[in-house]
C-alpha cells in the first residue's frame, strides 16, 4: 500500500449517536474561573474590613474587567501583539501593584492574576524577563506589607509559576494545532504526488502500449493476404503486448512498477521494426543503478512512441552510455513529423519525465537533430549497479551493439 493510500484510506468511525470530539488548545474561559482568588479581597470589603471600600470596589472592578479582557486577547494571534493589549496589561499591571501595596493581605493575591494574565500575552524573551521581575517585584511586596497568611516568598514564586504555566501550557497547545494542520497538508501532498505519479505512469503504459498495438495490428492487416504466418505473428505479439500491459497497470496501481531498460530497448526494436522503421541500439558502459535504468526505461518508452507515432522516420538510434559522473540516453530519428516547439520538452510524456529526472539531479533535452529529424537526450547522475565492481574500469567495462 502506498503512502497516499495509507493516509486516506477508510477507518471505523464511532458508534451511531456517538460526538466525535477532538482535543483542541483551551479556550480563554478556562482562565475566568482564577477570578475566584479575589473572593478574598471581595471577602474584606463585604464585611468593612477595607479601608476606602469605594476605591477598594472599584479597582476589584476595574482589574476583573482588565483580566477578562486581556484574556480574550491573549487567544487572538493577531490582537495578542497589538498595542493596545499591551496598554491594557500595564494597567492593570498599575492597578494590581496599587491595590495589593495599599491593601495587602488577601489583594497581594491579584499579583498572580496578573502574572498569568502576562502568560497569555508575553512571548519568547519578553516572557521570561517579564516574569522574573515580577516576581522580584511581588515578594518585594509581600515583604514589606508582611501581613498576609503565607510567607513572602511563596507569593513571588506564586506570581511567577502562574505566568510561566500558562504561557507554556498555551504555546504547546497553538504547537500541536500547527502540527495538525502541518499532517494534513501532508496528507493531502502526499495524496497529490500519489495521482501525479499513477497518471504518468498511465499515460506512459498506455500510449505506448496501444501505439504497438495498432502498429503491429495494421501490420497483420497488411500481411494477412499474402503471408498469414507473418501476420499471425503479429497477432501473437499482439496478445503478448495486450497481457504484459495489464500486468503493468496492475503494478502501477499498487506503486510497485520497476522498468528494465533492456526489456524496454527489446520492446522498442519491436515496435519500431512493426512500422518499418530501422531500430539501432548501442549500450556501453558498466550496468546502471536500478533507479537510473528505470527512469531511462521510462524516457525510451516514450521517446520510441512519439517516433512511431509521429516522426515519418525510416531509421531511429538508440545510444546508451556512461561518463564518470553521468549516464546518458541518446534517441534520434531521421524523419520528418511535426515538432512542437511551445518549449525546451514537447509533449505532456516528455514534460512529465523532464520533472522526473529534475527530480532526480538529472535533465531531459529534445528538439531537432543536428543531421534533421528529432533528438532526444536524457542524464542522470551515474551509480554503479554494484559498488567497488566496476572500480578504476571505466566506460570500458562492458561495451557491444545491439
Amino acid at each position: 500500500m502506498s503512502f497516499a493510500a495509507h493516509l486516506i484510506r477508510p477507518v471505523k468511525g464511532p458508534r451511531r449517536g456517538a460526538r466525535l470530539r477532538r482535543p483542541g488548545p483551551p479556550g480563554p474561559y478556562t482562565l475566568l474561573p482564577w477570578l475566584l482568588l479575589g473572593l478574598g479581597a471581595f471577602s474584606d470589603l463585604w464585611q468593612g474590613e477595607t479601608p476606602n471600600p469605594w476605591i477598594g470596589g472599584l479597582g476589584l472592578l476595574a482589574f476583573n474587567s482588565l483580566y477578562v479582557s486581556v484574556v480574550f486577547r491573549g487567544f487572538d494571534r493577531r490582537r495578542r501583539g497589538s498595542a493596545t493589549s499591551y496598554r491594557l496589561l500595564v494597567a492593570m499591571g498599575a492597578i494590581a501593584f496599587s491595590l495589593a501595596i495599599g491593601y495587602a493581605g488577601n489583594w497581594l493575591l491579584f499579583l498572580p492574576l496578573f502574572s498569568l494574565a502576562c502568560g497569555t500575552i508575553l512571548r519568547g524573551r519578553w516572557l521570561g524577563a517579564g516574569l522574573i521581575a515580577l516576581a522580584l517585584c511581588a515578594s518585594a511586596v509581600a515583604t514589606w506589607r508582611g501581613d498576609h497568611s503565607s510567607e513572602s516568598w511563596t507569593i513571588g514564586y506564586g506570581t511567577f509559576i502562574s505566568g510561566a504555566v500558562t504561557a507554556a501550557i498555551l504555546t504547546l497547545s497553538e504547537t500541536v494545532m500547527e502540527l495538525r494542520a502541518t499532517r494534513q497538508e501532508l496528507a493531502r501532498s502526499a495524496v497529490e504526488q500519489e495521482r501525479l505519479r499513477f497518471s504518468r505512469d498511465l499515460h506512459d503504459l498506455l500510449g505506448h502500449t496501444l501505439s504497438v498495438i495498432v502498429v503491429k495490428s495494421e501490420a497483420a492487416r497488411r500481411l494477412a493476404p499474402h503471408d498469414l504466418d507473418a501476420a499471425l505473428a503479429q497477432v501473437d505479439d499482439i496478445e503478448s503486448v495486450g497481457r504484459q500491459a495489464l500486468t503493468e497497470i496492475r503494478e502501477a496501481v499498487t506503486g510497485y512498477r520497476e522498468v528494465s531498460l533492456a526489456t524496454e530497448l527489446e520492446r522498442a526494436c519491436s515496435a519500431l521494426t512493426a512500422a518499418g522503421i530501422e531500430p539501432v541500439v548501442h549500450r556501453s558502459g558498466p550496468p546502471l543503478a536500478p533507479g537510473t535504468e528505470a527512469l531511462l526505461g521510462w524516457v525510451a518508452r516514450e521517446a520510441v512512441t512519439n517516433v512511431v507515432r509521429h516522426s515519418g522516420a525510416t531509421r531511429c538510434v538508440l545510444t546508451v552510455g556512461s561518463t564518470p559522473d553521468r549516464a546518458r540516453l541518446t534517441v534520434t530519428d531521421d524523419g520528418t513529423g511535426p515538432v512542437d516547439t511551445s518549449g525546451p520538452v514537447g509533449g505532456t510524456g516528455l514534460k512529465g519525465l523532464a520533472e522526473r529526472l529534475a527530480a532526480a539531479g538529472g535533465s531531459l533535452e529534445s528538439g531537432p537533430g543536428r543531421d534533421g529529424g528529432f533528438s532526444v537526450v536524457a542524464e542522470l547522475p551515474y551509480e554503479d549497479a554494484y559498488e567497488g565492481e566496476y572500480e578504476g574500469q571505466g566506460s570500458a567495462a562492458a561495451s557491444g551493439d545491439y
